[in-house]
């Protein structure tokens, strides 16, 4: 199946030079009066070795056919995340290194897709949001209502986000998983 490059994201499995790559990360640029491209950062699955490749916004990629499944996130042992299939309760894990970036938005329950490779799992597609706990911040201004202003917060997993000067330590955030953005306070 062909997307554009502007839909990968992070945890992808695509076929890029007839070699299966998982999407380790990715960065949208669009400098100023030149064409709009998409950095990524991918991880060749049948070597392990990393690589980075521009692609023109434009260009289509191959996401690799792969049997998947609906799992749920359970716990973190050393660099091992595992993962347990709701209908079978059967488990697997995965590396940090398979996983990339998509370890910042695991969170306890989380629902995800694993990717089936030839039976072995290879990556997961987080959900397009996750909700989690703001555990550190400045603490929020009074009165302040305008968004434009952010500061950092460290989230639950440890990644840090940007958010508005009113969100405090202890409140849950909607965070877009593909750009790591703050999208709305939740209750």
């Amino acid at each position: 199946m062909a997307i554009s490059a502007t839909q990968i994201r992070p945890g992808m499995v695509i076929m890029h030079e007839r070699e299966l790559y998982s999407v380790f990360s990715i960065t949208h640029r669009t400098p100023g009066n030149l064409r709009a491209f998409v950095q990524a950062k991918l991880r060749n699955l049948r070597t392990g070795a990393m690589m980075e490749h521009r692609f023109r916004s434009e260009d289509r990629i191959e996401r690799a056919v792969l049997d998947e499944t609906e799992m749920e996130y359970l716990y973190r042992d050393g660099s091992d995340y595992h993962f347990m299939n709701t209908e079978t309760y059967e488990q697997v894990h995965l590396s940090a290194e398979v996983l990339g970036e998509a370890v910042e938005y695991l969170i306890s329950n989380l629902r995800i897709q694993v990717a089936f490779y030839e039976g072995k799992p290879v990556s997961i597609e987080l959900p397009p949001t996750v909700d989690m706990e703001v555990i550190e911040t400045e603490p929020g201004l009074k009165g302040a209502t305008v968004s434009n202003v952010t500061k950092p917060a460290k989230m639950e997993t440890g990644v840090v986000v940007q958010v508005p000067s009113f969100i405090n330590a202890g409140e849950k955030i909607r965070v877009d998983t593909a750009e790591g953005k703050y999208l709305e306070r939740v209750k």
